[in-house]
């Protein structure tokens, strides 16, 4: 009798890389952000999107920020339109990463959501930067 894991079959290996592939296209973790900022050039915007006085208190050393309700044209001019922003909120209990990805993308931005927000970069162990 199968578990209640394995009641629904496991996709076919080909369905498995193509819906993974798709995810890392929409998605990186804290990690590999902190390895990119720490040990690579950098080839993306980090952005805060939460409040000013959230961002002043703790936030990801390199990350700028410019909250969902301020992403629009004229703040973004400074950025060549290939930028990628790689964006990111509290944490899974908020959706502002996702609100401020839209927005992003309706800008014609190339946009990542950076999972676990803040709360996933404490968890990692990594530090914060305050202003």
């Amino acid at each position: 009798m199968p578990t209640t894991v394995s009641r629904a079959p496991a996709a076919t290996p080909d369905a498995a890389l193509a819906h993974f592939g798709r995810r890392l296209s929409f998605e990186t973790d804290c990690s590999d952000v902190h390895y990119a900022l720490t040990r690579e050039e950098p080839d993306f915007v980090l952005l805060d999107v939460r409040t000013p006085v959230l961002y002043a208190a703790g936030h990801v050393p390199g990350a700028i920020n410019i909250p969902t309700r301020m992403i629009g044209a004229a703040r973004l001019a400074e950025y060549p339109p290939e930028t990628l922003f790689v964006v990111y909120c509290a944490g899974p209990h908020c959706n502002g990463a996702n609100k401020a990805a839209i927005k992003l993308a309706e800008l014609g931005r190339p946009v990542k959501e950076m999972i676990g927000g803040l709360t996933g970069w404490i968890d990692e162990g990594l530090g914060l930067e305050r202003s």
